[in-house]
């Protein structure tokens, strides 16, 4: 295949949009590669692990029906070490692939496009959802934070997403602290649930752009599909039973703090250099008018930070995992933050003040 005098950019945006999933140590070595396809006077590059395959399209006319694998990451080295405005000639041929750029020139191996593993698109479509990028980005940002890492429990390394007649919601948690946000859109949908795995939400999320163009969600049997400008991305589901997060989010807490977030999670972090570095733990101590924040660690020393708050309830001391705060706080853009507490055994509720589109639970723990 052949490409002759293209933009370094035109080639490397795209190989950047798809490289992120190609795994380091993978069991086919055809798995490092990236597959290079001309078609309809465009080139197609697309990078699979197998779970999740990522396609970009970029502009660059060549002959159709031409197609080849190359190593993702060496490809995207190079052109990344070239000049900004270098202009890149690549022709492959048999198991070779040229690349030239000025006075530099690579030799790198391919391996044949027929071999290369594609996810075949289930023909069964369920559902088909239109929104802008920004709403589904902000969306995936509020609860993907929350989810779980390498828990047994695969179905909570991911994030469940829930169609329901004019709501879109985003569901994560770890079993520690749940994340839920939602949103309206377009449309009156079937109530129909997906999880969606821990890389595929980390792969949107940098993929998706904070604009208005359109992103369309395709939700088929044991498969979901994103499409927004020049990218396709298809991933399967997790297959699991996701825990009921309606029974978790607590109703009713009598003490509710309203607060400034930046001056809480300043507080916070002020206090969190002073933590137990294995356990994490922070004391809340609520008294009348004011809110304590105490930390303490092995060393035996202490951080102890005070908020003035309008509270003239019971007093309260709980503790909790400081990242767990901190986390929601800089995932939130709101000025203010509303805590409810329960008592020392409840676990706290974290929403914005006249918005019922977000909740975050967290667990209490033992001080």
């Amino acid at each position: 295949m052949q490409l002759k005098q293209v933009a370094r950019d035109a080639l490397l945006k795209p190989l950047q949009a798809v490289a992120g999933i190609v795994e380091r140590r993978h069991t086919l070595p055809i798995l490092a590669n990236v597959l290079l396809e001309q078609k309809n006077s465009q080139l197609h590059i697309t990078a699979t692990d197998l779970e999740m395959q990522i396609t970009a399209v970029a502009e660059l006319a060549g002959k159709d029906g031409q197609s080849t694998t190359v190593g993702a990451r060496k490809l995207q080295e190079l052109l990344r070490a070239l000049p900004d405005d270098a202009t890149v000639n690549v022709d492959a041929s048999g198991s070779r692939m040229t690349v030239r750029a000025g006075r530099s020139r690579f030799n790198l191996q391919t391996l044949a496009a027929a071999d290369y593993p594609r996810i075949s698109l289930g023909q069964e479509q369920l559902q088909t959802l239109s929104l802008p990028q920004k709403h589904l980005r902000s969306l995936i940002k509020l609860a993907e934070f929350a989810m779980a890492q390498q828990d047994i429990r695969y179905y909570l390394n991911g994030m469940l997403l829930v169609i329901d007649k004019t709501s879109l919601q985003a569901v994560a948690t770890d079993g520690h602290r749940l994340s839920w946000a939602s949103m309206a859109v377009t449309g009156d949908y079937a109530r129909q649930e997906v999880i969606l795995p821990r890389k595929t939400v980390l792969e949107l999320s940098k993929l998706l752009a904070d604009v208005d163009d359109p992103v369309t969600l395709d939700i088929l049997a044991n498969q979901v599909r994103f499409r927004f400008g020049s990218v396709e991305l298809v991933s399967k589901v997790v297959d699991g039973k996701f825990p009921d997060y309606n029974r978790v989010i607590p109703s009713g807490h009598a003490k509710q703090l309203e607060l400034q977030r930046s001056e809480l999670l300043q507080a916070l972090q002020r206090a969190a250099i002073l933590s137990n570095e294995k356990f994490r733990g922070v004391r809340l101590v609520l008294g009348t008018d004011q809110l304590k924040i105490i930390c303490t660690n092995s060393e035996q020393e202490e951080a102890e930070e005070e908020l003035e708050v309008a509270y003239k309830g019971e007093p309260l001391d709980i503790g909790f995992n400081i990242t767990y705060l901190l986390d929601v706080l800089h995932n939130l853009t709101a000025d203010r933050v509303l805590l409810a507490l329960g008592d020392a055994n409840s676990s706290a509720l974290v929403t914005m003040p006249e918005r019922s589109d977000y909740k975050y639970v967290v667990m209490p723990m033992r001080i």
